[in-house]
């Protein structure tokens, strides 16, 4: 008897030969490096951030570049790579599949490209790449799959805000920048979100970013097909699909940043809206704060 329990000790507890679970194969440390997915012809750019502890599984980012453009760019023009050093998380930068000018465009169901075209039968699935990605860095090791986040800038705000209508039940939270969607627009009515498009399995946590003098991705609502509706229609369909009280609060964050606080959302999350006066069409977003935002929340791994 004496023997059995202390064997099944060892083995609960890792004793004796037991081999150690083993550690995350991303290396070295404060680099960024093409990965390779098992099974798969793509690959992404991955910042592994400066101190990264080979044994421990850490946050990741997905961060999505803007129409025609490459995961390349967006490291370098967020300024992410920094953040990520100083906090320690993964950052993820894939390239979308379709080609688009000198970069690529990202598959976003039923709504037209950047170039006018919509997403073809044959075109690859962005989404199920992403999840696959999730996958195969939990099974190295290398990720918490309850600590996975996405922000985007511009087309990739929108590829950020089609995981939160998609795949609620994978991204803890995300942070689109020039980019907060809430499904496609109603082909019945181009001034609202289609409420059949965005269902999310769960509330899901936002932090967006927007510029008043974007004439891009205009607040106002109008612009390409894949726009249309008003940054305060998208808000405001977010509002309920989290279940917020319909009337935000209202703060000033700084001298030229607004901030929409809608509360008393289902299952506690938040959901903020800031707004840049002056803002263009860049990359807007405080990476600070929008990190302090986004590492407070963890998906559940029921």
């Amino acid at each position: 008897m004496i023997v059995r329990l202390v064997a099944l000790i060892f083995l609960l507890f890792g004793l004796g030969s037991v081999p150690a679970l083993a550690a995350c194969d991303l290396a070295p440390a404060g680099t960024t490096q093409w990965v390779h997915l098992p099974g798969s012809d793509r690959a992404l750019l991955v910042h592994v951030p400066a101190g990264f502890d080979a044994r421990r599984p850490v946050p990741l980012l997905f961060l999505f570049h803007g129409s025609g453009g490459t995961g390349a760019q967006i490291l370098e023009r967020s300024g992410l790579t920094a953040t990520a050093d100083r906090h320690g998380f993964i950052l993820a930068a894939p390239d979308g599949l379709i080609p688009n000018r000198d970069g690529f465009v990202w598959n976003i169901p039923g709504v037209p490209n950047a170039s006018g075209k919509l997403p073809g039968a044959g075109d690859a699935s962005d989404v199920a790449f992403v999840l696959a990605t999730i996958d195969a860095l939990a099974k190295r090791r290398c990720v918490d799959p309850a600590r996975v986040y996405a922000t985007g800038y511009s087309g990739g705000g929108r590829m950020a805000s089609l995981l939160a209508c998609v795949a609620a039940d994978r991204i803890a939270a995300i942070a689109p920048d020039v980019g907060l969607r809430a499904g496609r627009p109603d082909p019945a009515d181009t001034s609202r979100p289609d409420p059949a498009d965005c269902r999310p399995a769960r509330p899901m946590p936002i932090l967006s970013y927007s510029g008043d003098r974007d004439t891009v991705n205009p607040i106002a609502g109008g612009g390409p097909g894949y726009w249309l509706y008003s940054l305060e229609a998208a808000e405001a369909r977010w509002a309920a699909l989290d279940g917020c009280k319909p009337e935000p609060l209202r703060r000033q964050v700084s001298a030229t940043v607004s901030e929409k606080v809608f509360t008393g959302c289902r299952g506690g999350v938040e959901f903020a809206s800031r707004l840049v006066a002056g803002g263009e069409h860049v990359w807007l977003a405080d990476n600070e704060a929008m990190w302090s935002f986004l590492s407070r929340w963890r998906r559940s791994r029921s």
